[in-house]
């Protein structure tokens, strides 16, 4: 069996912060099913700052029980057609931003979706995995610490 030195493990569930949107404490699914990543968002609108596109949302976060919101801007990266598992093709707004987990903070693209009927108000896909270098062991949650807020880590070699 090999083994690689370089990757952390991380379970099918993880606590992750978006430092650069001011979230902290969100629970994270991971998905290496999925290719791009997303978070749970409403009332998104795009407009403009300095001639470039920007998307501005409402991310929700926490639980059904104890749910949480907060108004976030980012710039818009581009708009993407995501296929989900029953078919369904939509259209979804993509933004990168730092995302800290663990002891690691790199920048990934999530796509903006409406997650109301999910569990989890963020999904983390497989190229967030790549450029974390991360190894998921599905037998295990919650693995890593919670991460640091605000995220004053090191970022990961190579992340992009």
């Amino acid at each position: 069996m090999k083994t690689f030195d370089h990757l952390s493990v991380i379970g099918l569930r993880e606590w992750v912060a978006l430092p650069d949107l001011g979230v902290a404490g969100l629970r994270a699914k991971i998905d290496t099913g999925a290719s791009t990543s997303s978070l749970h968002a409403t009332d998104v609108e795009t407009f403009e700052r300095d001639g470039q596109p920007w998307v501005r949302f409402t991310a929700h976060l926490g639980t059904v029980v104890q749910l949480r919101h907060r108004r976030c801007e980012a710039p818009l990266v581009t708009r993407k057609t995501i296929k989900s598992s029953n078919g369904h093709a939509q259209v979804r707004y993509v933004i990168r931003t730092a995302l800290a987990l663990g002891d690691r903070v790199w920048e990934v693209e999530f796509t903006l979706a409406c997650r109301k009927a999910m569990r989890y108000r963020l999904l983390l896909g497989s190229k967030a995995l790549i450029h974390g270098q991360l190894v998921v062991n599905p037998g295990l949650k919650y693995v890593q610490d919670k991460p640091a807020f605000p995220a004053t880590l090191s970022p990961v070699t190579g992340a992009a």
